[in-house]
């Protein structure tokens, strides 16, 4: 089966396999470098987080591999199974005993020594069901009744049971993919103005009911207000960025990773990335993102069907959302909001749905014609 992968006929985007076994690389190297002082005095081992990214990235890749090997219209017939799953998941995490609470928000559910987060595989679920939802319904998208309504039924439940955790950052990533897959599938213009209307008033209606969430806009407007309070991350993110200048301190050579910058090897990895290795270091890691986006666009058009078009262009959409929130809070455009960088920051169940997502995208690239 897997000699089959690579025959001439049958091989996947070997650009885009490259890129993401690349970016794996390169996030493997910085998690080691970002983490190592923090891992040594917690744990008295600096090698703790890289041990562990690299059994997450051992495991997700040959789960890449696994699913590469599976043709992604066999996901048709699993679609509501695994939906179904994923909003079980999303209610079980709100129970108390079940769910676990990191960083004010109950997003895991523990499994021996490792956790999950429900709400990653509700994205890559929900991705999956509407990829067969709107290539089957196709002609009825322009039908509010038809169409826009019960799609929009399904992305704001799973939005709803997120919020409940509360995850906003992970529900906005949701929310856009699934808008982009269905504005795509053809639904009217008309139906999104009056959409973006209501979601701007619900949007406010969560800002305003969370005093936290208030804050960290009040953060994001002058961090400088509260500089050991909520604007504490955004200012040391920009601590490391700035001084990396072109070239970087060098690799190893953080100074915002000596218990400066809160867990380094997650959401902030860019940061460390930016005062290492300097602008030239983030550039190259952010055009490996716009390649990976450019080949998954290509495969996306280039789709034997409607189901792998919008199958192609859901994972991508949300892959391309990720990074773009991640280095937009990184740099100060815009609020903190607790999204992973795919690929590169240091994670578990993120990661290693990350790397399935990208095999169902390596699958379709089997039978594109690029």
């Amino acid at each position: 089966m897997f000699r089959r992968l690579f025959t001439s006929k049958f091989a996947p985007d070997y650009t885009l396999l490259g890129v993401i076994l690349l970016l794996l690389l390169i996030g493997a190297l910085m998690v080691y470098s970002s983490s190592y002082v923090w891992a040594d005095y917690k744990y008295a081992d600096q090698f703790f987080y890289l041990k562990r990214q690299l059994l997450f990235c051992g495991a997700g890749v040959v789960g890449m591999f696994l699913v590469m090997a599976i043709p992604y219209s066999a996901w048709k017939k699993y679609s509501k199974p695994i939906l179904f799953i994923c909003f079980v998941l999303l209610l079980a995490v709100l129970i108390p005993g079940i769910g676990m609470e990191r960083g004010g928000a109950q997003s895991w559910i523990g499994i021996g020594a490792f956790s999950i987060q429900p709400a990653e595989f509700m994205k890559l679920g929900l991705i999956i069901f509407l990829a067969v939802f709107l290539s089957s319904r196709q002609k009825y998208i322009t039908s509010f009744k038809k169409g826009f309504f019960p799609s929009l039924i399904l992305v704001f439940t799973a939005f709803g049971l997120i919020m409940l955790q509360p995850d906003l950052g992970t529900g906005v990533v949701l929310v856009g993919t699934c808008m982009i897959m269905i504005y795509t599938a053809g639904a009217r213009v008309i139906h999104f103005v009056g959409l973006a209307a209501i979601g701007v008033v619900g949007l406010l209606l969560l800002i305003l009911s969370a005093p936290y969430r208030i804050s960290r806009i009040t953060a994001f407007i002058n961090p400088w207000q509260d500089p050991l309070g909520d604007g504490f991350q955004i200012i040391q993110s920009l601590y490391a960025v700035g001084p990396g200048g072109l070239m970087g301190l060098g690799l190893g050579e953080s100074i915002q990773k000596y218990f400066y910058l809160p867990e380094p090897q997650n959401d902030f990895i860019f940061s460390i990335i930016g005062e290492e290795l300097g602008f030239l270091g983030g550039t190259f890691v952010i055009g490996l993102f716009a390649l990976l986006f450019w080949r998954g666009i290509k495969v996306a058009l280039e789709a034997p069907d409607a189901h792998g078009r919008f199958l192609a262009l859901g994972i991508v959409s949300m892959l391309t959302i990720q990074v773009m929130i991640n280095i937009s809070v990184v740099i100060g455009l815009i609020p903190v909001t607790g999204i992973t960088l795919p690929f590169l920051s240091y994670g578990g169940s993120s990661l290693t749905l990350t790397l399935c997502s990208a095999g169902i995208l390596l699958n379709i690239s089997r039978y594109s014609r690029l």
